[in-house]
């Protein structure tokens, strides 16, 4: 019997989130500290294994409260039906036969819930990846990100954008443009410009995070949208503004540019705090970690903060401070695809 095993990665952003999701321009890397990971094999019917995040069963009512905080109602098997779901509509639009194989599947992650790491689309990359391989179809890269996404925004009514799917789908360390000019309908599903760069031109980076101060990124992003498709003018000009930064940024790793780089981190974040009303808990990780000597901005949505920490000695103060707040630190892994 034929294992098909798949991971997909936790990512941050760099820079430019949120404008992802607002014909913005974002850089983000992919975190090879984290993944999730998905294994199917033939099997006489289609058979979905819960994992430990899709149980029913709890010591305590507090112990049900806690799991409904991290995974949801439904856990992740609702992602990988979506994605098993989509992934046919898909094949059949595209006039690709599938035979009639059965599967079992079974996903298990250690992605840090709810913090914006992309736990979830991380699950729906893997699974995707199994499927491809099972039924030997080859989907353009480019156009994975957008099948993803699909599947959060279409079946399961997530508000979302294409960042963190893109740099699932393509790992490393990525520039994308999703500028109205630059997208493109491919395969029946939009895509932006996908621009690979070389990890190894980034400076010393750290993420932070505490799962005590998560929030879903539709909790985020929801109220957003309403403003940008109201055409609040901050909002607008802020999403102007993320792109722009996100172009210097670029600039500023190809030169080697640290300082100017932590510098446009910073920026990001202060641009997002003048536009939304941020949680208390989540600004102070940030205010901590530039306390320390680092720059700092949210990863995703809130919950990790991501920037450059330019020494030994920054990351023993920042250390320290992260401890203080009951957070984990790390230096990211970023390799290339």
């Amino acid at each position: 019997m034929k294992l098909i095993r798949k991971k997909a990665y936790a990512r941050a952003g760099l820079v430019g989130n949120p404008s992802d999701g607002y014909h913005g321009k974002t850089i983000s890397i992919i975190v090879r500290d984290f993944c999730a990971e998905v294994t199917l094999y033939e099997w006489d019917e289609v058979e979905l294994v819960l994992s430990q995040e899709d149980q029913s069963r709890f010591r305590s009512i507090q112990d049900l409260v806690r799991d409904v905080k991290l995974h949801g109602y439904y856990g992740g098997v609702r992602l990988v039906k979506a994605t098993i779901k989509k992934f046919v509509e898909f094949c059949a639009a595209q006039k690709v036969p599938l035979d009639d194989r059965n599967f079992s599947v079974r996903y298990q992650s250690n992605i840090p819930r709810q913090v914006g790491l992309a736990g979830s689309s991380a699950i729906i990359v893997a699974t995707l990846r199994c499927l491809m391989e099972f039924y030997q179809v080859e989907i353009p890269l480019r156009v994975q990100p957008s099948l993803v996404l699909s599947v959060e925004t279409e079946e399961l009514g997530i508000t979302a954008g294409l960042q963190d799917r893109v740099i699932q789908c393509h790992e490393g360390l990525v520039f994308m443009d999703f500028a109205a000019a630059r997208m493109e309908k491919v395969c029946g599903l939009r895509c932006g410009h996908y621009e690979s760069l070389d990890p190894a031109l980034l400076p010393p980076l750290y993420i932070a995070y505490s799962a005590d101060i998560s929030e879903p990124t539709e909790v985020f992003h929801n109220n957003l949208r309403a403003r940008f498709e109201q055409g609040e003018p901050a909002v607008v000009e802020a999403m102007r503004q993320f792109a722009q930064l996100t172009v210097e940024a670029r600039e500023a790793i190809f030169a080697g540019d640290a300082r100017r780089l932590g510098r446009l981190i910073d920026a990001n974040f202060d641009l997002r705090r003048s536009i939304c009303r941020l949680p208390q808990e989540q600004i102070a990780l940030v205010e901590a970690a530039r306390g320390a000597g680092a720059s700092a901005k949210f990863a995703g949505s809130g919950g990790a903060i991501i920037g450059v920490c330019p020494d030994e000695t920054v990351y023993c103060r920042l250390s320290t401070a992260m401890k203080k707040l009951d957070c984990k630190l790390i230096r990211p892994v970023v390799l290339p695809a």
